[in-house]
């Protein structure tokens, strides 16, 4: 009995126009909590030195210049990595990162290997940092592949 209660709290929330209607029709959306809850705490992890989310849904977490979402499954998926002209993206540890700001970007945490593709303006070079603030790597749009992640520390997309 408590699927129609709650059913008819989010409609009456809707309605009324309140927050509980929010977090109930996410609830609804996602009945384990863990879609949101799992990108928010990849964020927190993440970027731990950056500003708060400008928007956090059940689908995506919102930077200025950087959106998270959770990476699309299976191995074909992951090979045509879907990334906007002008971005730079990559799958770390399940979550897909899609940078769009020429900004650093510090980062935690970020382990294993996962694809990238760097969409952004012919010839613009991604730059991936050591610890220590030394260049990893580097890649010049166009190019896709797999890289490893571990460590990195620090990125500018362009």
């Amino acid at each position: 009995m408590k699927k129609p209660a709650a059913l008819l709290a989010a409609a009456t929330a809707l309605i009324a126009g309140t927050s509980v209607g929010t977090s109930v029709a996410a609830s609804a959306a996602d009945p384990a909590g863990t879609r949101v809850t799992s990108l928010q705490q990849t964020a927190a992890e993440v970027l731990a030195g950056h500003p708060k989310p400008l928007h956090v849904s059940a689908d995506a977490v919102r930077y200025d210049g950087l959106t998270l979402t959770n990476a699309p499954k299976g191995k074909a998926a992951l090979k045509d990595l879907d990334c906007g002209y002008g971005h730079l993206c990559m799958v770390v540890k399940g979550t897909k990162f899609d940078f769009y700001k020429c900004q650093t970007w510090t980062v935690n945490n970020w382990t294993g290997d996962g694809p990238f593709t760097n969409n952004q303006t012919p010839g613009t070079v991604a730059k991936f940092f050591n610890q220590d603030g030394s260049v990893r790597w580097t890649s010049t749009a166009y190019q896709a592949g797999t890289a490893t992640w571990d460590p990195i520390w620090s990125l500018r997309p362009c």
